[in-house]
């Protein structure tokens, strides 16, 4: 197994649990005890949803010291325009591929997620930030789609895909044939997203990371919208019985107690 990146999104997806809502010293205090952990990447928020959050996440990437923060975006212009305000250092573009996605939710085709796509990514490449892709409600997407969008985000300079499990169906198996098959067509890496409605979201992930999966999406107790995400901590307990070298911090555990009077242990 290649080295794990792990990517929280407890001040994003995590805040989506039901009776949570963080304060804006809450975000900075969490992301301060993620980063001196040396968590990889830090997804802060979204800044679209108004100055209060933009603040928040400009005060997290004053203070940190190791952690890249990124900013999560949907698909359209207006929300990337308020995170170039806050400066990140990744700006990701949440994409829906899925066909009940684009045809039922958005009332679109593949050619229109195509052409946006290349708006957005443009326009954030221009003001020259790193852009990362999350396919959404890539479980139940077509692959050949999936492949056929990330070609042209390779010839983007986009090198980073996150794969979605929006609403929580894969097992494990599952996991690894969507995985294998966008690997024989197409090399790029990948992100995994998952959620845990099936209560296998930290089992999904360690079989992705078993099968190439560079990077991944965890939040503290494995809080998130519905069942909730892949665990931080179990995530890590457990990647270290297949890779016992792998470089991530098993310290954050010992930060129960302070995780508890920011409200997210619901002991």
């Amino acid at each position: 197994m290649d080295e794990v990146l792990i990517v929280d999104t407890t001040l994003r997806d995590g805040e989506q649990k039901a009776g949570i809502a963080f304060s804006p010293e809450d975000k900075v205090n969490i992301a301060k005890i993620l980063d001196n952990n040396k968590i990889y990447q830090i997804e802060a928020g979204i800044p679209a949803m108004g100055n209060i959050e933009k603040k928040s996440i400009c005060k997290i990437l004053e203070d940190r010291k190791f952690s890249k923060i990124s900013v999560w975006n949907r698909l359209n212009r207006k929300d990337l325009v308020h995170s170039v305000e806050c400066n990140p250092d990744i700006i990701h573009i949440s994409v829906p591929v899925s066909e009940i996605q684009i045809k039922s939710k958005l009332k679109k085709d593949n050619i229109w997620v195509e052409n946006r796509v290349k708006e957005c990514v443009a326009f954030v490449k221009e003001k020259g930030y790193e852009v990362t892709i999350g396919f959404e409600d890539a479980s139940r997407a077509d692959i050949a789609f999936m492949c056929h969008l990330m070609k042209i985000l390779k010839s983007m300079e986009v090198n980073r895909v996150r794969l979605a499990d929006t609403v929580g169906i894969l097992t494990p198996s599952k996991t690894a044939l969507i995985i294998n098959k966008i690997n024989k067509n197409i090399e790029m890496d990948l992100e995994m997203h998952a959620h845990n409605d099936f209560g296998m979201a930290v089992a999904n992930s360690i079989e992705a990371s078993k099968n190439g999966v560079k990077y991944i999406d965890c939040t503290v107790d494995g809080i998130g919208e519905r069942a909730g995400n892949c665990s931080l901590q179990k995530f890590l307990k457990v990647i270290k019985e297949f890779n016992p070298l792998n470089e991530v911090s098993l310290d954050i555990v010992e930060e129960e107690i302070m995780f508890k009077k920011l409200g997210i242990y619901k002991n």
